[in-house]
C-alpha cells in the first residue's frame, strides 16, 4: 500500500468516523487537537486502524506523535 493511499484511507475515516472537517485535515494539523480526543476517542482511533489496516497500535506508538503527518508515517512504518 503507498503513501498516498494510507493517506488517502486515515482522512477518509477520520471525517466519517471522528466527524472531522475535511478542510481541517491538513499534515501540519494537531493530531490530538484536530480530533479532539479524549480516552474513549482514543481507543476508537486505535480500532479504526486496526480495522481498515490490520495494524495493532499501542500508546507507546503516539509517543512521538504530534501532526497528522507523524500519524501518517506510524502507519506507514507499521505496515512495513
Amino acid at each position: 500500500m503507498n503513501k498516498e493511499v494510507i493517506i488517502e484511507k486515515i482522512n477518509d475515516f477520520l471525517i466519517d468516523e471522528f466527524e472531522v472537517e475535511n478542510d481541517d485535515i491538513s499534515p501540519e494539523a494537531n493530531l490530538k487537537e484536530t480530533l479532539e480526543l479524549d480516552s474513549l476517542d482514543f481507543v476508537d482511533l486505535v480500532v479504526s486502524i486496526d480495522s481498515n489496516f490490520g495494524v495493532k497500535l499501542v500508546g507507546e506508538d503516539f509517543i512521538n506523535v504530534v501532526t497528522l503527518q507523524d500519524f501518517y508515517n506510524l502507519i506507514e512504518n507499521k505496515l512495513k
